[in-house]
């Protein structure tokens, strides 16, 4: 069974934050297929394509690259640097599958590997490279496996601890060669001159905090680990002290790591052979459950899961699952979902059903938590719902589905429009199309209004007299409100603000416009913002 933890030198170093144990980073040794979701798609490098996330490029064959298209591009822009661009859906599924040869053929090789994502793996560098003759060699091989068993370019790194192995295999990639190996002991050399924006290209790291390193005048990786770690905890959090460890070439497993004890391995037999991958991916689900409420019970979290399946004819597929950030259910079930149809669609898979499956958490950590924010943020609701308008987009049609951007304005119907959620980046809203804060003297404040209808609803506010409430030039009200009409109910004025006179585009003769504002709150406890231009009346908008 995987999970034997190699010898480590522990030592304890003071710091402002406490005794904090520092594992020794461990030879490893990662490999990197650039733009794979592009491959798996089976797309030639020649030709220019790009697939899509959230409306954000995610990977891009080199003919799309050599045509202007970045990763991380906008759609909108990547179609303006390329109109021939083929436009490509993002199928996790799919690019898992088409790994699984790789995959299979680098376990030939090294039994011991962890498959990170499809496209990417890593696994210990010891054993491989004492039995091929040295780092070098054992580089060399891999890509070379790999380009025949994939038919496409990989980039192979060595080095000392996860990150900085990461780091070496994709810079790597970029050289004909293919490799790049760290000299042992070499890692922190190696990574403190690179540029901090390599943290956002792991993937551990939110663009927004890279972002404030940089705003820091932290440039390099070598400055943010030159700080002292119970300093970035105390200033940017767990996060922060993650980072910290990655700009300093340590390995990204938290030192706490440990192996679990057998009786929280969890397994279900089936009592008859089960051939259809529904019922066993349900199966799955139930147990990854019953393992994270199992482990979330005792404070910790899963970063290495390994998957057992077993036929009812002896036939076994074991495979490692790595995530620095742990491992949810629903990325357990996603990770055995992988392995079952990696499994079946070799030519020599599955030939009998499934007879058991095991889900055993060979490595475990303290689980840290996620700090939210505390005005909100992006939530996961957020995120499955970006993943549905996605998908309503390749079903529907690209102009079938909008969703409102932000434009700017004084008055509620202005502020935002309706476009095609094609030309929107999704994951980061605050990317807003044609965004643009003002300044909008005159704009009321917050809190803004919940409702705002596409046409004006007619409405009447009138005085004590039963007289409609007039507006002079000036800005003057003829008497208080004490009524408003909308629609057949007549309600009684409670409360009232205002007016907010506001004149927009008066150089144009046939846009410009001049109107009032009034704040009204009746005796049912509706909010109105209510405006008269021209002496008629009008609800601009509704509070809830």
């Amino acid at each position: 069974m995987p999970g034997a933890t190699p010898n480590s030198t522990i030592v304890l170093v003071p710091c402002s934050a406490g005794l904090v144990d520092m594992v020794q980073p461990p030879r490893l040794v990662t490999v990197w297929c650039p733009g794979w979701p592009t491959v798996a798609a089976g797309v030639s490098p020649d030709q220019p394509a790009a697939v899509f996330r959230s409306n954000r490029v995610i990977a891009c064959t080199p003919g799309a690259v050599a045509a202007g298209v970045q990763v991380g591009s906008r759609r909108r822009a990547a179609q303006g640097a390329c109109p021939q661009l083929l436009i490509l859906d993002h199928d996790r599924d799919r690019d898992a599958r088409q790994f699984e040869p790789v995959v299979r053929a680098v376990a030939e090789m090294a039994p011991r590997l962890e498959v990170v994502e499809p496209g990417w793996l890593c696994l210990a560098a010891r054993g491989p490279s004492r039995y091929f003759g040295g780092d070098q060699a054992m580089a060399d091989r891999l890509v070379g496996l790999v380009g025949e068993v994939a038919g496409t370019s990989a980039g192979v790194g060595v080095a000392d601890g996860r990150s900085a192995s990461a780091i070496a295999a994709r810079r790597a990639a970029r050289h004909p060669s293919g490799v790049l190996v760290v000299p042992s002991g070499g890692s922190t050399d190696f990574v403190g001159p690179l540029p901090v924006a390599w943290l956002r290209e792991l993937g551990e790291i939110t663009p927004e905090l890279v972002d404030l390193f940089v705003r820091l005048g932290l440039r390099r990786l070598g400055q943010l680990a030159a700080l002292d770690a119970g300093d970035v905890l105390a200033r940017f959090g767990v996060e922060g002290l993650h980072a910290h460890r990655l700009a300093g070439g340590s390995d990204t497993r938290q030192p706490a790591a440990t192996d679990p004890p057998p009786e929280w391995w969890i397994e279900h037999p089936f009592l008859e052979a089960v051939e259809q991958l529904e019922v066993i991916v349900f199966v799955a689900k139930r147990l990854a459950d019953q393992l994270v409420v199992n482990l979330s019970g005792e404070g910790r979290v899963c970063v290495r899961l390994v998957v057992i399946i077993e036929t009812e004819y002896g036939e076994r597929s074991e495979r490692a699952w790595y995530r620095d950030q742990g491992l949810s259910a629903a990325a357990m079930v996603e990770r055995v979902r992988w392995q079952l149809e990696g499994w079946a669609s070799r030519p020599d898979g599955l030939s009998g059903g499934v007879a058991l499956i095991r889900l055993v958490p060979d490595e475990i950590r303290s689980d840290d938590g996620v700090q939210g924010g505390l005005w909100g943020g992006r939530s996961q609701a957020d995120h499955d719902a970006a993943r549905a308008i996605v998908r309503l987009s390749g079903l529907a049609g690209e102009q079938a589905v909008k969703v409102p951007v932000w434009v700017g304005g004084r008055l509620p119907v202005e502020r935002y429009r309706w476009v095609p959620a094609s030309s929107v980046d999704l994951e980061h809203p605050s990317d807003r199309l044609d965004h643009d804060d003002g300044p909008w003297p005159g704009a009321l404040p917050a809190p803004a209004p919940t409702v705002v209808p596409e046409q004006l609803v007619p409405t009447m506010l009138l005085d004590a007299a039963g007289e409609q409430v007039r507006v002079s030039g000036r800005g003057e009200v003829s008497a208080a409100p004490v009524s408003i009409v909308v629609g057949s109910m007549h309600q009684r004025v409670d409360a009232w603000a205002g007016p907010w006179p506001i004149e927009q585009r008066w150089w144009s003769s046939d846009r410009s416009r001049r109107l009032a504002r009034f704040q009204v709150v009746t005796e049912h406890g509706a909010a109105y913002l209510v405006g008269v231009e021209q002496q008629r009346w009008s609800i601009l908008a509704t509070y809830s």
